[in-house]
């Protein structure tokens, strides 16, 4: 036991190195990246299978979904960067994009509600492969 009147050694701890502005804002670049890229794969494999399985109208119903969910994808992460700043709007752009698709979808003859939505879902698709990769893959050992 250490007496009253004995200094005591220094703790040493090991704490994992700080994560500054600029790495984290790094890696949120780079995940806003996987996200795109895998929606867009994810997208041209989907279109490929449904032209194949249905018609060439449906794949293009599926594709036009498809693509305003990139567009909306791309306007959630500008919002996301945005975080923090002095901007308080709530992505009423984001559901208008949304909710014109759908009327469209509606009006017109020939297009088609379902494929237009699970083509504009294939991005929650994408951040979900995204997220069953990064649980069941094993984090890097940092050394």
């Amino acid at each position: 036991m250490n007496s009253p009147s004995t200094p005591s050694e220094p703790a040493t701890e090991v704490s994992e190195p700080a994560v500054t502005g600029a790495d984290s804002m790094q890696e949120y670049y780079q995940l806003k990246q996987t996200l795109l890229l895998a929606t867009l794969t994810l997208s041209a494999i989907v279109f490929a299978c449904v032209w194949v399985t249905y018609s060439f109208n449906t794949a293009l119903n599926y594709l036009l979904g498809a693509c305003v969910g990139v567009v909306y994808l791309r306007m959630l992460a500008g919002a996301v960067e945005r975080v923090g700043g002095q901007q308080t709007r709530f992505g009423s752009s984001r559901l208008a994009l949304f909710v014109g698709l759908m009327i469209l979808a509606t009006r017109w003859q020939q297009l088609r509600i379902v494929p237009i939505f699970l083509g504009f879902m294939t991005y929650k698709a994408a951040i979900i492969l995204y997220v069953l990769q990064t649980a069941l893959t094993p984090a890097p050992k940092k050394g």
